[in-house]
């Protein structure tokens, strides 16, 4: 850090948020994994078990498109620990879920607390994020970068160690007694972090309900372009992939959860040192709409080839573990990316506003991965996700064709605030 891109103050900002927002994560990711285990080997369905997560990509879309307003008008410090909250309820109300429950009342009740969790994540998300924004100086844009970079890659590399941490507690001490304990890490977090300004975020406009739909160009083709990302991922990733490690490879519930852990970690890292790796490879300036258009472009081929590869026969382990290795990779580069550019096209009175609507087209892709992940997987296997997830790719391209630069897009926006 130096002393242009942070005060005192912005370093205690960062280091509260980032704290809260890890501890918050590792509890997402192993809930996830958690829930999905325990329900497929009650003996449900891959589409049942994507079912359960519908209401949590739902609400988010939801919850991001008022968590802007709301962020704007109370401040993030209130949607950040509201979100921390909610996942505390969220996590107690499925304690009592157990494999006497009839599939008709453990459906709508577990979708019921998921979609609580899914407020939760992205009041949290919209909120980190908004709030990197907020303690980084307009021009410091590499310093952005860098610091979103270490923020969002360091919160994969957390949901990953959650995804083993679920699989591991469910493994140890059973579906009831995993989820308790986690409230209560959660519950010690919350009341740990409770120092952010209350006003931080806050604008003294009124902010007018048209508002809450992004009128910047640059959002709303960045919008669509995180839309088909996410989607390209969870469409193999959230049910099918591990359905398809334990029922087809019969791997065990660590197997499972470490490999899924393993990947997003390092998927995590490598966001991490995203600004470093580009800055080596590249003129050493922050990352331009051609910087996006280069890496999409590149991601489209590997869900293909990795169809191929096991239509041709090739061996299934191995193969997955290979092809969603470089996956992860270039995956990794388009999400630190756009996580820099959203807030790059963002003016500080807007970000809290931007990064709501943002999420929710990152939230409205997980959603229909979410469900084409379970309903594809069951139809077509494996293989047909993984030619989805390419399509899903080639459309995040074809709309990343009309992104400006930055630089360019903050001049006109300037220009037109003035005028």
């Amino acid at each position: 850090m130096n002393a242009s891109s942070f005060d005192q103050a912005g370093v205690r900002n960062y280091a509260l948020v980032t704290l809260a927002y890890w501890g918050f994560t590792i509890t997402d990711g192993a809930l996830r994994m958690l829930v999905l285990l325990y329900f497929h080997t009650l003996g449900y369905t891959p589409l049942e078990v994507a079912m359960l997560f519908l209401f949590y990509e739902i609400f988010g879309i939801v919850t991001n498109f008022f968590g802007g307003w709301i962020g704007t008008r109370f401040g993030v410090k209130l949607t950040l620990y509201g979100g921390i909250a909610l996942q505390i309820v969220a996590l107690l109300l499925l304690t009592p879920v157990n494999e006497s429950w009839a599939i008709a009342l453990a459906v709508p009740y577990v979708m019921f607390a998921q979609a609580i969790s899914g407020i939760a994540k992205d009041l949290t998300k919209m909120s980190s994020k908004s709030a990197i924004r907020l303690v980084i100086p307009q021009e410091a844009q590499s310093s952005l970068f860098k610091w979103v970079a270490i923020l969002t890659g360091s919160k994969n590399a957390l949901k990953g160690a959650g995804f083993f941490l679920g699989s591991l507690l469910l493994g140890t001490f059973g579906y009831t007694n995993a989820l308790i304990a986690m409230a209560v890490g959660l519950f010690v977090v919350l009341l740990s972090s409770w120092w952010l300004p209350a006003s931080m975020g806050k604008v003294k406009t009124k902010i007018k309900f048209r508002q809450l739909f992004s009128k910047s160009k640059e959002i709303n083709i960045l919008s669509a372009a995180r839309f088909f990302l996410f989607g390209a991922r969870d469409v193999w990733f959230v049910v099918a992939l591990p359905v398809f490690l334990y029922g087809t490879l019969n791997w065990s519930f660590e197997q499972v959860g470490g490999f899924l852990a393993i990947w997003v970690i390092g998927y995590g890292l490598v966001q991490s040192f995203a600004p470093t790796l580009l800055r080596r490879i590249g003129s050493g300036r922050a990352p331009q709409a051609s910087t996006i258009r280069f890496w999409t472009g590149i991601l489209m081929a590997v869900p293909a080839a990795i169809a191929i590869a096991l239509q041709m026969g090739r061996p299934a382990g191995q193969t997955i573990i290979i092809g969603l290795t470089i996956f992860g990779v270039v995956f990794a580069f388009n999400s630190a990316v756009h996580s820099y550019l959203v807030l790059a096209y963002s003016q500080d009175d807007k970000v809290a506003l931007n990064v709501g609507f943002y999420y929710m087209a990152n939230s409205g892709g997980r959603l229909a991965g979410t469900v084409l992940s379970g309903l594809v997987f069951q139809r077509y296997g494996l293989v047909g996700c993984l030619w989805v997830s390419a399509v899903f790719v080639v459309l995040a391209e074809l709309v990343t064709l009309r992104l400006p630069d930055p630089q360019a897009a903050q001049a006109i926006a300037q220009k037109q605030g003035g005028s």
